[in-house]
């Protein structure tokens, strides 16, 4: 249901308002060499360049949905959309699920910060 907000996908409007997207230093994108994430809160010297108004999506919430899984890209860098949903779906209790989900993001050396909210809607 959503769109990873990286520097490189938002160049664009980063360059609009006078950042820069750099590879340097590491291997990951970064508004004007720092930032690894497009839109945020604070960051001072940074907040001219970045966007922090949300994408938002509205979805049925039916008898067909089980569950939503919120989590950041600590989760996402290192395992897919179905991976998820599979390791949720085993347990009945939400924040079981999600702490599963946290170790799994870890055992697969996710390299970067690891949020999860698992939100149980029948089961």
């Amino acid at each position: 249901m959503s769109v990873d907000h990286e520097p490189n996908t938002e160049r664009g409007s980063i360059e609009n308002r006078g950042g820069f997207v750099s590879n340097m230093p590491g291997d990951v994108a970064r508004v004007d060499g720092q930032l690894a994430v497009s839109r945020a809160f604070g960051d001072k010297n940074l907040k001219t360049h970045l966007r922090s108004d949300p994408d938002i999506t509205d979805a049925p919430i039916d008898g067909y949905t089980e569950l939503l899984i919120l989590a950041s890209d600590g989760l996402w860098k290192v395992m897919s959309n179905q991976e998820a949903i599979d390791i949720a779906t085993k347990m009945k209790d939400p924040q079981k699920a999600a702490k599963q989900l946290a170790m799994e993001a870890l055992k697969r050396e996710s390299k970067d910060d690891i949020s999860c909210i698992v939100v149980r809607f029948k089961g």
